[in-house]
């Protein structure tokens, strides 16, 4: 499966939406409810937050046959060499293919002063818990978060790079 890694451009945002919308669906079916799922994508990933995220934050995507098929988001490094990735998204399909790590991997490469890499995932989200585990990730804590009236049990993680 041949894919390249790149910057995300104003041009893939609704390709990107798209990603976000069905891997979310498909990975948190069953652990929150869809009009939850719905309203965090409507307000995370409508036209003006991609816009923004687009200039305050890195986004690389993975395009296949010129259509991106997955996405990653990191904030900026903060002066303690800190960065968070706020979104590793990647349609169903094409997991397991070393898309995700590539994307994780270009993030880390590009990244200037980078020490660490913090990312949340959902307990029960277990394809996405293992990922990180097999990356080095290291479990820092547990904790509960009200989501839009929805508690999740939420690990927060930290790979050392």
């Amino acid at each position: 499966m041949s894919f390249v890694i790149r910057e995300m451009v104003k041009e893939d945002i609704k390709q990107v939406q798209d990603v976000a919308k069905k891997s979310w669906n498909s990975t948190y079916e069953g652990i929150i409810p869809h009009q939850i799922q719905e309203n965090f994508l409507n307000a995370a990933y409508n036209d003006k937050m991609m816009e923004k995220r687009l200039n305050s934050s890195f986004i690389y995507v993975a395009e296949m046959k010129d259509k991106v098929v997955g996405f990653a988001n990191f904030t900026p490094v903060n002066s303690e060499g800190q960065s968070e990735l706020s979104a590793i998204y990647l349609y169903q399909d094409c997991q397991g293919e070393g898309i995700g790590t590539a994307l994780l991997q270009r993030g880390i490469k590009e990244l200037e002063n980078l020490k660490e890499v913090y990312i949340d995932v959902e307990k029960e989200n277990t394809v996405g818990k293992t990922f990180y585990d097999a990356k080095g990730f290291k479990t820092i804590n547990e904790y509960d978060d009200n989501f839009d009236g929805h508690i999740l049990k939420t690990i927060r993680m930290c790979l050392t790079v």
